[in-house]
């Protein structure tokens, strides 16, 4: 059964998005409307807007929207219930008993409880006999046992079924146990085996402490060096950071990003807690989102490899969009920090901490690579150098940020600074230029539905998902309404199959004397919700008056009449017939 209506009503009544929403964006009054960065996007100009008065949000940029169930859900990476008992547990309400179906959260929660389980039994398997060559590792690593307990490091068997069996003991399914990725099938489908064997773990932990998943370090050259759990219902490897869980309790706002699991664990013992790295893949956009949240900085500390370069011009790019400041640190002879600082011995840490002191900014660092790429002393490279590091200052959004490395490179260079400002003023007509084409693309994209993922019919009948639309969001707004439209137009009236959906759950809600948005959470998907709130968004109650409601019907029969190829397909020659006749006796 579904959460009951009331329970929901209530819910959002003492959920007031405003101050569930600031708790992650920093929003300004815009009238009666709140406007921020939005949170689960890339942007420079806030397009994220609030609505207060109905208790909604939705995003111009990405087309996020939805109430502050679905934004719960969406910023916390969480399914309905779990984002419902999250709001619940805030508002000091109880969960209705015995009234929902909430089998995915009970399967997520079994998966915590497996790899907690998991994390227990790789971590004994550690100290005993089978897990020697594991210890010694670690040790070797200069891990003291103080960090490898912090961490909950361990070691799977090189049995290919010893997890499995512990966990059945514990009476944990299979289902289960490969629903968590701890395990996987035999060929024949006959037998469970363990995903890790004859590794060291890394259990990797949420920002609530739950176990969402492992990483393993083979012990012999096998390839791959590192296996990773694969995404589960609780896990999201693109949405995670390894230790994020400790380093949002520093108190600072600076994050060191580094490539893997020992970095951080190194320079954790070394001190510097704030440490987080990608969970075996390369840093996302989500990622990049997520360290926003905690933090206004990041120093990356990559490799000096040319992989890890690659990574590091990335990790910019990524970082940059989020709204995030950015250093970069370069550690002598290619070392990595775990090496820096073990072959420092005692001065490690502060060796360490003077690198960070001392690390540039990523515009400093890209400008330097660059200037490795040419001969100065020639005219034509010198040239071709200027020409690419304008390329690096145009996209700065300070011009006053601009203006300094102008300087910069006119002291560098010997050229005159008006002449570097205006190779640097056609270069930003031109990105400005580019920039106001995607723009007009993304509208016309828009206008014309090709990219509507939630109303598919909208693209072949623009003309009757726009009227749909708009009545759809008058009688929102205009509850009193409903009697007139419906004694004109059903459901079935309707032209697309999403909007006849919307209209009578709309009808449905208006009727029994409820609001459509709150249960809409409830009953439509994610991307459903932002469809609707995206059509309320586009709601204008200067121009929605009654005539216009009756001018919405009228477009939405007329189109309905049109015999369109699908419709043509499904009558028969008499009916094709009739409805050429009705349509000229109209004409």
């Amino acid at each position: 059964m579904a959460l009951p209506d009331g329970f929901l009503y209530e819910l959002k009544e003492r959920s007031d998005i405003s101050d569930v929403v600031s708790g992650y964006v920093n929003l300004k009054r815009r009238g009666r409307n709140l406007v921020g960065l939005c949170p689960f996007h890339s942007e420079k100009t806030p397009s994220f807007n609030l609505y207060p008065e109905n208790g909604s949000f939705y995003c111009f940029g990405c087309g996020a929207g939805g109430d502050v169930i679905t934004f719960v859900m969406k910023i916390e990476n969480l399914d309905y219930i779990e984002a419902v008992k999250f709001l619940a547990q805030r508002a000091g309400m109880e969960m209705p008993e015995n009234t929902y179906d909430d089998g995915m959260g009970k399967l997520r929660m079994r998966i915590f409880e497996a790899n907690r389980e998991a994390a227990r039994f790789f971590n004994k398997k550690l100290y005993e006999a089978e897990g020697k060559e594991g210890l010694e590792y670690l040790y070797r690593r200069g891990l003291p046992d103080n960090i490898i307990r912090r961490f909950g490091l361990g070691y799977s068997p090189k049995s290919r079924f010893a997890l499995c069996d512990h966990l059945r003991r514990l009476k944990f399914t299979d289902t289960e146990i490969v629903a968590a990725n701890l395990a996987f099938r035999s060929n024949d489908g006959k037998r469970l085996v363990d995903r890790f064997a004859d590794r060291v773990m890394f259990p990797i932990i949420d920002l609530r402490g739950n176990v969402i998943g492992f990483g393993g370090r083979i012990l012999t050259d096998q390839k791959p060096k590192y296996l990773n759990t694969s995404d589960t219902p609780a896990f999201k490897k693109s949405a995670n950071l390894f230790s994020l869980n400790n380093a949002k309790n520093t108190g600072e706002r600076t994050l060191i990003l580094c490539e893997g699991y020992m970095d951080v664990i190194a320079l954790n013992r070394a001190g510097f807690k704030n440490a987080v790295a990608t969970l075996g893949t390369a840093l996302t956009q989500e990622q990049a989102m997520l360290m926003k949240r905690y933090a206004d900085e990041v120093i990356i500390c990559y490799d000096a490899d040319e992989a890890g370069q690659k990574a590091t011009a990335r990790a910019i790019t990524l970082l940059r969009n989020a709204g995030l400041l950015i250093r970069v640190l370069n550690i002598p002879e290619g070392k990595d920090p775990d090496e820096f600082i073990r072959n420092k011995g005692q001065s490690g840490p502060a060796a360490f901490k003077n690198l960070l002191e001392n690390s540039g900014n990523d515009v400093e660092y890209r400008l330097t690579k660059l200037k490795t790429q040419f001969d100065l002393t020639r005219p034509d490279q010198k040239a071709s150098y200027m020409s690419e590091a304008l390329k690096v200052i145009s996209a700065l959004d300070s011009s006053v940020e601009q203006d300094i490395y102008v300087s910069k490179l006119s002291s560098e260079l010997s050229i005159e600074k008006a002449s570097i400002n205006s190779d640097l003023q056609r270069l930003r007509r031109r990105r400005e230029g580019e920039l106001k084409k995607r723009e007009n693309m993304k509208l016309s994209t828009d206008l014309s539905g090709r990219d509507d993922k939630v109303n598919t019919d909208k693209a072949k009948n623009i003309r009757a998902a726009r009227a749909e639309e708009m009545l759809i969001a008058y009688l929102v707004f205009n509850n009193d309404m409903l009697k007139e439209a419906e004694e004109r137009i059903s459901p079935q009236d309707f032209v697309t199959d999403f909007n006849s959906r919307l209209y009578a759950y709309v009808a449905k809600k208006v009727t029994e004397g409820i609001s459509p948005a709150t249960t809409l959470s409830r009953d439509f998907t994610p991307q459903e919700v932002s469809g609707f709130y995206s059509i309320l968004s586009g709601y204008n109650s200067q121009t929605a008056t009654r005539q216009a409601m009756n001018e919405y019907i009228d477009t939405i029969l007329e189109e309905k009449q049109k015999l369109t190829p699908d419709v043509i397909s499904n009558m028969s020659p008499d009916e094709i017939w009739a409805s050429i006749k009705s349509k000229k006796n109209k004409d």
